[in-house]
């Protein structure tokens, strides 16, 4: 038997494939974490906030304006984008690599289950100061749907997770990390 959100979400990338008008929306959701190295465990470098969080809460709006837009709940959320970058009030490090070694993760993890799916990743390269266009992996057919409806209330976290780069622990320094995603809401 096949699952409701995995049916919806079966349907809406259908639609989606068949013609240039389905009905959609897509919009971006940053989101900032901080990372300090007083807080690096075991060599793991972990930040997590609620995506509600975010200054003016721009995923309930990304949200409520898809709502709108599509004329009711969205029956798929997905994720077509994933950015990672430095911000500039960092203190301490002056690129991704100063705070990663090599790979790092972005996660979901939903409030009261705590399942946590895993939403991108990508590799940081030594000494690259620009953005980290991180490889897209989430789909929303595999949440479940208990997980979704949190999901679409915005009851989950954020949690960037890698390796930290060699001497990060030891710097007191705070990285400003800057999430950026591309969500798109298909119609039931």
């Amino acid at each position: 038997m096949m699952k409701p959100v995995l049916a919806l979400s079966s349907l809406a990338l259908s639609l989606a494939a068949c013609t240039d008008d389905a009905i959609s929306y897509s919009d971006a959701v940053g989101i900032s974490l901080k990372a300090k190295s007083s807080d690096v465990v075991g060599g793991v470098v972990v930040d997590e906030k609620a995506i509600t969080t975010e200054s003016g809460n721009p995923f309930g709006a990304f949200v409520d304006d898809a709502r709108r837009t599509l004329g009711a709940n969205p029956g798929a959320i997905e994720v077509e984008h994933v950015e990672l970058a430095l911000g500039g009030d960092s203190t301490g490090v002056a690129v991704l690599g100063d705070v990663f070694a090599e790979d790092v993760e972005v996660l979901f993890q939903i409030n009261d289950t705590d399942t946590t799916y895993v939403v991108a990743s990508g590799t940081v390269m030594p000494g690259v100061t620009g953005p980290l266009d991180l490889n897209v992996s989430f789909a929303s057919e595999i949440v479940d749907p208990i997980d979704y409806a949190k999901m679409l209330n915005g009851s989950f976290k954020v949690i960037t997770r890698g390796a930290a780069a060699p001497g990060f622990d030891g710097k007191s320094a705070t990285a400003n990390l800057q999430v950026t995603f591309t969500f798109a809401a298909f119609a039931e």
